[in-house]
């Protein structure tokens, strides 16, 4: 009743022209409508969950529940003043928000929303299309290469600024970006060995061999875990805000910008949460695939969607759970600890992979819980180490002990110093 006959002609939307062009039109504007609607309410949503975790109300003075709150913002941008700085880089410093923007909305092209669906045509034919724009043999490669380009928009903006404050923003976040774009990449290569490909849909169906247990999250759960933190440094989120320390930087390399400038800068941020979410869930979360996408195509992207908002809530509530990091160990996170385990993780698949070649996929399956047991032990041993405090020695105390000309010595008496005391004198009184 809903799909083609028997007697149907079926024709590949890839093969004919006309279909072609008319399914790049369609999807690209939906796609760019989906993602200025998402980028709004991901807004609003973001406020929203972070006034309920802090025993807030939040907005919910413009229109019902709030729900007109990003038209408000959105109007009051776009009637905002736009100042420009007088020695900027005028160009440059114009062209900075697109070159921030268009990436973020770029990366989508290449991630299926769904499985292929047959649609009926005046012509009695059937046409099978893909839900999505276009699914590349070497998408995962076009997402690399997007997810960099945006460093340059950044680093521009604060340099064509002609503030240091701004300088130092664009610094700071373009080497945190390609400090965590190694870590990202490396992550991205197990989806890579697994399913034997660089297509985005590949890997997406790879993960569906068995329900839910076929998601590569629990055949590596170390790479997962590292994907999921470069994604969020990548976009600077919390606790990886630090190109905006507004205790340092005004507001980091975005300063000097207003108006719409300011708001491309803000769409590029939030465009970027939806789509490291949906890159995230291709990778590691069986993308569109949970039980009856295979006889109900069309809830693919719902499923998908549900997945993507997941994220977001967990983007969103480690940004009201964690407090920003100092630069210094930022970078040594990036360096000495993610990059390490990326390897680790890397080097486990390629091992796993060469095992189920040469045994069986039952070796790999016991190798895919060995690993989870030891991600879990891993990080449990490593947050507890690192979230414990250091044990009170009660045998140290403070000594008050007078001394000649009314000036005072506060004297620290521990074991460590063998008998003598560490005293520390003030200035004369």
């Amino acid at each position: 009743m809903f799909g083609p006959g028997e007697s149907a002609i079926i024709v590949e939307c890839s093969t004919n022209t006309t279909c072609s062009v008319l399914h790049a039109i369609f999807t690209s504007l939906l796609l760019f409508f989906v993602l200025l609607t998402a980028f709004a309410y991901t807004t609003l949503l973001e406020r929203r969950f972070l006034a309920a975790l802090q025993a807030r109300i939040g907005p919910n003075r413009a229109g019902p529940w709030g729900l007109l709150q990003p038209v408000a913002d959105g109007v009051k941008l776009i009637f905002k003043e736009d100042l420009t700085p007088l020695q900027a880089e005028k160009i440059i410093f114009w062209l900075a928000p697109v070159i921030r923007t268009v990436p973020a909305l770029l990366i989508v092209a290449v991630i299926p929303l769904g499985p292929k669906i047959s649609i009926p045509w005046f012509d009695g034919k059937w046409y099978r299309v893909e839900q999505g724009l276009v699914d590349l043999n070497v998408g995962v490669l076009w997402l690399l290469a997007i997810t960099s380009i945006g460093v340059y928009g950044v680093v521009l903006a604060g340099w064509s600024s002609n503030n240091k404050y701004s300088m130092l923003g664009g610094l700071r976040s373009s080497a945190q970006m390609i400090s965590y774009e190694l870590s990202m990449g490396a992550a991205i290569v197990v989806p890579i060995l697994l399913a034997g490909s660089l297509s985005v849909g590949d890997i997406i169906d790879a993960q569906n061999k068995v329900p839910i247990l076929g998601w590569y999250v629990f055949q590596n759960p170390l790479g997962a875990a590292i994907l999921l933190i470069a994604l969020l440094a990548e976009v600077n989120r919390a606790p990886f805000d630090l190109p905006e320390a507004e205790q340092e930087l005004a507001a980091g390399y975005h300063t000097e910008y207003s108006g719409m400038k300011f708001a491309m800068f803000y769409m590029a941020e939030y465009i970027s949460m939806i789509n490291v979410s949906l890159v995230g869930t291709a990778m590691y979360f069986g993308g569109y695939h949970f039980f009856f996408i295979d006889k109900l195509p069309l809830l693919g992207p719902l499923v998908y969607g549900i997945k993507v908002f997941l994220l977001l809530m967990g983007m969103i509530w480690v940004r009201a759970t964690l407090p920003r990091i100092r630069y210094d160990r930022l970078m040594s996170l990036g360096w000495k600890i993610m990059l390490p385990l990326a390897l680790v993780a890397v080097a486990w698949s390629a091992f796993a992979v060469l095992i189920a070649d040469a045994i069986g996929t039952g070796a790999y399956a016991v190798l895919s819980i060995v690993a989870i047991v030891v991600t879990v032990i891993g990080a449990a041993r490593w947050l507890n180490r690192t979230g414990g405090n250091e044990p009170l020695d009660r045998s140290a105390h403070v000594q008050l002990v007078s001394v000649p000309s009314g000036a005072r010595a506060v004297v620290l008496q521990t074991p460590a110093s063998t008998g003598q005391a560490a005293s520390l004198e003030s200035s004369r009184q």
